[in-house]
């Protein structure tokens, strides 16, 4: 097993996965499998986790499922690595208010989308800077802006780097629309130092391209933690040729993920390996069709990661 928690204070680098949120097959939390699933990701070489994101399915979680999952992980790690709560909201004050609780519950960082809501309302930039801004007062930990399509908002990146440079707590980018390596350097040059964590997303379809850029933390699927170290831990130590020998091996892995399964991935390999109970997802989302199910297996069976084995 890799060693965990290098990144145990700041500036967090390395691999923050997204730890799905665990149901049983009725749909109801299983909080026992939320425990497991964290330990195997940690044991599987987690330098941190993401819990609560868009891969957590945090958009059908009530606000008590949500409060009672925070509590549960980060009571359930005790410090072993950090943990970031996603908090976004439309709403500055609710946003806020769910950021100053996972601030007390024990979060090493927040991250947040800009405010969106539906297909068409957005936010103009001084409405998305006062957000912000609103939100840092009210919290002392980091706040990770999390630039994703979902959101439907142009974040440019001179806007970000004024946020990173004006904005106390904003400091981390995870950038993961198209282009990210150019945006991530765009950011990295107008932003210097107030650019603490320039992070890579999407499961890392576009790690080595977004290194080259600077990138220093990847938020990935939280079914192989291990897999993903093997591309970045040689790279941090300046041996690119391993870290794009590994980016090759795992890449199918990686875009059939990405491409083809989603959020249900994790899930369906941490069952496949006893780590989970139950692959449920929360209707209206889908179970995997059977054969796509086959085909995610059979790909990560020719790479051996640890989720598979885990809990045999």
């Amino acid at each position: 097993m890799l060693a965990a928690g290098r990144s145990s204070t700041r500036p967090y680098r390395g691999v923050f996965p997204v730890a799905p949120t665990i149901f049983d097959d009725s749909g109801r939390l299983d909080l026992e499998g939320q425990k497991r699933a964290v330990d195997f990701m940690i044991d599987a070489g987690s330098d941190g986790l993401c819990i609560l994101a868009n891969f957590s399915e945090q958009f059908l979680l009530r606000d008590e499922e949500r409060e009672a999952v925070m509590t549960t992980v980060l009571d359930h790690v005790a410090g072993r690595v950090p943990v970031i709560v996603t908090t976004s909201h439309f709403s500055t004050e609710i946003c806020a208010e769910r950021s100053r609780r996972a601030q007390d519950a024990g979060a090493a960082m927040v991250m947040i989308m800009p405010p969106f809501f539906g297909a068409t309302l957005r936010v103009s930039e001084p409405g998305i800077y006062e957000f912000f801004r609103r939100v840092s007062d009210a919290i002392s930990i980091p706040i990770m802006i999390q630039d994703a399509p979902m959101a439907g908002t142009s974040l440019s990146a001179p806007f970000l780097a004024r946020m990173a440079k004006e904005i106390g707590n904003v400091s981390y980018f995870k950038i993961e629309v198209a282009g990210t390596a150019a945006k991530l350097r765009d950011l990295i040059a107008l932003g210097g130092e107030a650019i603490e964590g320039p992070w890579d997303g999407e499961e890392a379809i576009t790690l080595m391209a977004d290194l080259d850029a600077g990138a220093t933390g990847a938020m990935t699927g939280g079914a192989y933690p291990d897999g993903i170290r093997q591309i970045i831990d040689p790279y941090f130590v300046g041996d690119r040729e391993a870290a794009a020998a590994a980016y090759e091996r795992w890449l199918p892995l990686i875009n059939y993920e990405n491409r083809q399964c989603g959020l249900s991935a994790a899930k369906a390999l941490m069952k496949e390996g006893g780590v989970i109970g139950s692959e449920a997802v929360r209707h209206p989302l889908q179970p995997l069709h059977p054969e796509t199910r086959k085909g995610l297996i059979e790909i990560a069976r020719r790479l051996d990661p640890l989720v598979l084995k885990w809990g045999r």
